[in-house]
């Protein structure tokens, strides 16, 4: 079976910048399994996996648009001090997770001042280009649930 859009699809992967240092892999969190077409990946790299078959290695280097998009300054945001539970153990370059009204995300803790702490949404590698390396481990057709909700079942179950 061929990489199609509603393809279940599991990749062993490595994502790189270019100068090579490794920033996520399938070694450290195990394969990445994903619904094909549905934007769960990097447009570059689903666009180049589109076809692919079991066993076929993919290895592409993904300008900024291809990847996690161009850097958008308004996704760094001061928030108070005392917004914080833990505010005394705060470091620059923590990865925290911060509730919004359209749900949890993903930040950066970039500075923090006597009264402020700078935090930013975007991406580490947002801005850049990136190197991936993937092999294509299984592909299979999604169950309509699977499509109706836009990402993959684990174990036949979404949790929602």
């Amino acid at each position: 079976m061929k990489i199609e859009k509603n393809s279940v699809v599991e990749l062993d992967y490595k994502l790189m910048d270019l100068e090579g240092n490794v920033w996520e892999s399938s070694k450290e969190g195990g394969p990445w399994l994903y619904l094909h077409g549905h934007g769960e990946v990097m447009p570059g790299l689903e666009a180049k996996l589109t076809g692919a078959a079991i066993g076929q290695k993919v290895k592409v280097e993904l300008g900024p648009e291809e990847a996690y998009g161009p850097y958008e300054d308004d996704l760094k945001t001061e928030v108070p001090r005392e917004a914080f539970a833990d505010v005394e153990n705060l470091n620059e370059g923590m990865r925290l997770a911060a509730e919004s009204s359209d749900g949890v995300h993903a930040v950066m803790v970039r500075e923090v001042r006597d009264d402020v702490v700078i935090i930013d949404a975007n991406h580490p590698l947002a801005g850049k280009a990136v190197k991936v390396e993937v092999k294509v481990l299984s592909v299979r057709s999604a169950t309509e649930e699977e499509v109706a909700h836009g990402h993959v079942h684990k174990d036949g179950a979404c949790g929602h």
